[in-house]
Parts: structure tokens; C-alpha cells; sequence
């Protein structure tokens, strides 16, 4: 781990990332692959072709656009400056599931296919159904996928101590009893508050074993599943995307460099009018190092993943001086320019504490609420 360590902060935020040497603006902090990680359901669903086991697209930028916008005609200028390798496609011998390729077939196999492994045709198989029971409480846009709970179980059953595997997987819960059920609840929502007894008792008949028998009990089921909804990174990966970024860094002319950012402007809003939001292949992993850092709302680094596929990268976005502690934002980059009111109502909600963080800080003199924003969201909360 050169250049940065994980230490205990304090006992309210636990562990956290910290610079062991000096990062500038622009320094790639770490770059790490999850222990798991796992598409989401409606995502693959709808014809997000991925590897199962890194998401990489399984498509070409060019078919990536056409799907997207539904438009089959439309040919990319510079197609041959970012070339997606789909000639090392293969798949599971047994079940036909599909990967980019041998490396990641052979990985998946090792670390937890090898138990989850069935007929993707058998709709009453006992992962078929509890992926469909998933999608009905769970609809887009996604968060979490029950699914990577499972592959966490299916990674501790597989593993050839299945003790210490267990033992990481349990470092990312300190949470207690009460705050794991609030958390779930908010990830099912108060609709399907009932059906968190019902998913445990599908992924029980979906995967079992002597040890994992402490998750699958209702307390450990549910600080199972406040883990994936918290500490589950969020991952992206788009073949439109990778190639805009090579194609902007072509040497070109002024007026050619005009001609195809209007090319791309309108891609996107063909894109946007067909597919909404939904641009990307999406999913969530399980990340060691990078789940360290803790939430700032005046972050120094930030996560991306350049490699088109679920390899996070932490990056530095302002200087880093050995001994400061690495901060990335739990808030999007809109939610991040609202008041503090707002973003400490947002942290609460989704992850249970309270942030006083530099930012924070300073504002504390702040009114409760500081924008119209604000107060409107007041008004629809008295109203509920």
C-alpha cells in the first residue's frame, strides 16, 4: 500500500484512508479491483451486455450508440482510436454465462461461480427467482442488487479459509442492530418493509453452508444487506464514453475538433431522447481499500473507472499532504452544491450519520433551511 495507510479516525467514523506521502492534483492514489462485484438486475435485464464477472460492455462503442439512441445507422468517425476487443469473448462451459474473457472466466470460477453456477433457462431456479422477486421491489434507477449479498456469501463458502474470508467481509459492518434494519428499510422502502424475511429465506435456498450460517440468520441477513447498500460502490462503465475520451485527445484542427464535439453533443442527444439516464452498464462491487475513505463534502480525491470495467481509480483533485486523510464525497456532484442543510439531511437519511467535516463547519451558522430548495422539500415532508 505505498503512499497511503488505513488507520483508526476515531470510534464514530471508524477506520479511514490516510496520505503516507504527498499526492498533487492529478496523482492516481490507488487503483483496485473488488473483492466481488455484480451488474444490476434491470441493467442486465435490459440488454446491458456485460462480462459477469468485471462488466466490461460486451459491445462496441458503435453498437453501444446505435442501441442507445435506436438508431442503427450512425457510424463513428475515429472508430479505430478505441477498439473494444470482443474477440476473447467466451463463457461458462455449463451455463453459458459471458465473459471478456479466459482471465475473467477463471477468476469468477475460483472466487464464487463455481457454487452459483445453473441453467440460466430454468425460471423456477432458486437464483431465477429470487433475481425476479429482487426486481419488484427493487426497480430502477438501481442502488443495489441482491446479488452481490449472494456472490459475498458464494466468495466466503468458496474460499479456501472460509474463516478469514468472513472475517473481511465482516470489517465493513460496525453498525448496530437498530441502525442495519433502518438502513435496509430505507433500501427496500416502506413498501416492501415485510419482504426483507422473504429474500432472506430465497438466498438461503439459493446458497447454503456450515460457514455462512451467521449471515443467513435475520440480524446477520440484515447487516448483510445494509453492507451492500452502503459500502456497495457504485460502478459505471460506457464504450460511448471510453471512445469520447480518445477521440478528444486526437490531434486535430480547430474546426475538425468543433465539428465533432457538435457530433458527439448530438449522439448524447439522440442518446438522452431514446434512453433517458440510463446510459451505462451499471452495477456495484465490494472494494477494501477505497470503501476506507470517508465522506467529505469539500472532498480531496474522487472515484472513477477509466479502465472500462470494475477497476476503481482514486484520484487526487487537490494537493494531499503525508498525514491528511483522503476524503472522496458520498453526494453527487449536484447534491454537493446545495446548502448544508440539505446535504446533512441526505447523509442522514441514506447512511445514518451526522457530518462535520471542514465544509460543515464553517457553515454552521447557516439557517436550517437556505434556499427555496430547500424549502420546498420541507413543505413536501410536512405534507407526507
Amino acid at each position: 500500500m505505498e503512499g497511503f495507510e488505513i488507520r483508526i479516525s476515531n470510534t464514530k467514523k471508524g477506520k479511514g484512508l490516510y496520505a503516507t506521502k504527498q499526492f498533487n492534483e492529478g496523482d492516481v492514489i490507488l487503483a483496485e479491483d473488488p473483492l466481488v462485484s455484480c451488474q444490476f438486475a434491470w441493467n442486465a435485464a435490459y440488454r446491458y451486455l456485460a462480462c459477469d464477472h468485471c462488466m466490461r460492455p460486451l459491445e462496441t462503442p458503435e453498437q453501444n450508440v446505435r442501441r442507445l439512441s435506436a438508431k442503427p445507422d450512425i457510424v463513428l468517425p475515429h472508430s479505430n482510436c478505441f477498439e473494444t476487443d470482443l474477440l476473447n469473448i467466451t463463457s461458462c462451459n455449463q451455463c453459458g454465462i459471458l465473459y471478456c474473457s479466459e482471465e475473467c472466466k477463471e477468476i469468477s470460477y475460483a472466487k464464487y461461480h463455481r457454487v452459483l453456477c445453473y441453467i440460466q433457462s430454468e425460471t423456477q431456479h432458486p437464483v431465477n427467482v429470487l433475481l425476479e422477486t429482487w426486481k419488484q421491489i427493487h426497480y430502477p434507477p438501481e442502488t443495489a442488487n441482491i446479488m452481490l449479498l449472494v456472490r459475498i456469501l458464494a466468495f466466503i463458502q468458496q474460499h479456501s479459509d472460509p474463516e478469514s474470508a468472513a472475517a473481511t467481509i465482516k470489517q465493513f459492518c460496525h453498525r448496530t442492530v437498530n441502525e442495519d434494519a433502518e438502513l435496509v428499510h430505507k433500501l427496500l422502502g416502506d413498501e416492501f418493509r415485510s419482504q426483507i424475511n422473504t429474500l432472506r429465506e430465497m438466498t438461503a435456498h439459493v446458497i447454503n453452508g456450515e460457514h455462512i450460517q451467521e449471515f443467513l440468520t435475520p440480524e446477520g441477513f440484515c447487516s448483510l444487506m445494509a453492507l451492500v447498500g452502503t459500502n456497495g460502490q457504485g460502478i459505471g462503465t460506457s464504450p460511448l464514453a471510453l471512445w469520447v475520451n480518445s477521440v478528444s485527445n486526437l490531434t486535430m484542427s480547430d474546426d475538425e475538433k468543433q465539428q465533432l464535439h457538435m457530433f458527439i453533443d448530438k449522439l448524447y442527444q439522440y442518446v438522452e431522447e431514446e434512453s433517458g439516464q440510463f446510459l451505462n452498464t451499471e452495477g456495484s462491487g465490494l472494494f477494501l481499500l477505497q470503501s476506507a475513505c470517508n465522506h467529505s463534502c469539500a472532498p480531496n480525491a474522487e472515484s472513477s473507472f477509466p479502465y472500462g470495467n470494475h477497476r476503481i481509480e482514486l484520484k487526487a483533485i487537490k494537493t494531499i499532504m503525508p498525514g491528511e486523510e483522503i476524503f472522496i464525497s458520498y453526494l453527487d456532484e449536484c447534491a454537493l452544491q446545495r446548502s448544508r442543510h440539505s446535504r446533512q439531511k441526505e447523509l442522514a437519511e441514506n447512511y445514518l450519520f451526522v457530518c462535520w467535516c471542514e465544509r460543515c463547519v464553517a457553515a454552521g451558522s447557516e439557517p436550517d433551511c437556505s434556499s427555496e430548495e430547500d424549502m420546498s422539500e420541507e413543505e413536501e415532508d410536512a405534507d407526507d
